[in-house]
């Protein structure tokens, strides 16, 4: 924590009091896998309406053979009520390999470590539907190549400029071509170069509020690409403000984009 002679910008003692709490706690959280729960009561999030996770189980229970690409912890997958007889997810983090891992071998999946770079480690037409929620980045040629003919890639984005009020704040205004990356229009015309039949393509902005600096904090911690190399110690001057803003004028509001895709190899 600062030095008392520290120009930061907190309006008394138990402010500074309190950022220092907050932010020590936030910083202290473990931070592996994707289980968000601990911004229960400190951060809010509107959900899209397709209900993801929902349609997600709906089309594994009907499958024979599913891959899901950068699984993270493998919460989202092990939630599902039926798994298909021959279930795989990769992920490359070792911390979220572990955690899935665990929760994933008791119900019949397999994890295997990947580094999410071109060639996925499994053969053509492997799957018949191959799911990914949040990835990183989305290789569409190998999701060809591995899907069987008639099966179905069904995947959850993050869109252009996602919280980008929150990015922002630390890091200044974005170029142009860094607030449309992820535009779904790209991801389209991806799929398609790819061999594959858009099936549904859906996008919404959604309202993102941040309670307190710690939510701040274990967000940025957590999300590494938001601003990359985030921490504390390098940002306090920036986090302090924000603590000064929220105590003054509330939750700190931004947008987080979305975007549904599902798109088919032909038969």
């Amino acid at each position: 924590m600062p030095e008392e002679s520290t120009p930061l910008p907190f309006s008394s003692a138990a402010s500074r009091d309190r950022f220092e709490a907050l932010v020590a706690e936030a910083a202290a959280v473990p931070v592996e896998g994707w289980d968000f729960s601990w911004l229960d009561g400190r951060a809010t999030e509107q959900r899209p309406s397709w209900g993801y996770a929902r349609a997600m189980a709906d089309r594994l229970g009907r499958a024979r053979a599913a891959l899901d690409l950068q699984t993270g912890g493998g919460e989202v997958l092990a939630a599902a009520p039926k798994l298909p007889p021959v279930t795989v997810a990769t992920e490359a983090w070792p911390p979220n390999i572990a955690r899935a891992t665990a929760l994933l071998h008791p119900l019949g999946a397999v994890v295997v470590a990947d580094e999410d770079e071109p060639p996925l480690p499994f053969g053509d037409a492997a799957f018949d539907l191959v799911v990914s929620r949040h990835p990183v980045t989305t290789w569409w040629a190998e999701i060809a190549r591995v899907l069987a003919p008639g099966g179905t890639y069904f995947s959850q984005q993050v869109g252009p400029a996602s919280v980008f009020e929150l990015v922002e704040f630390f890091l200044g205004p974005q170029p142009p071509e860094v607030r449309r990356a992820r535009d779904p229009e790209d991801a389209r015309a991806a799929a398609t170069a790819a061999g594959l039949e858009l099936v549904d393509l859906r996008a919404e902005s959604l309202r993102t509020e941040f309670f307190d600096i710690g939510a701040v904090v274990y967000f940025l911690r957590k999300v590494i690409w938001m601003v990359p190399g985030f921490t504390v110690e390098g940002y306090l001057p920036q986090l302090a403000a924000l603590h000064r803003r929220i105590e003054d004028e509330g939750p700190f509001l931004a947008h987080t984009t979305r975007f549904l895709i599902e798109a088919r190899k032909p038969g």
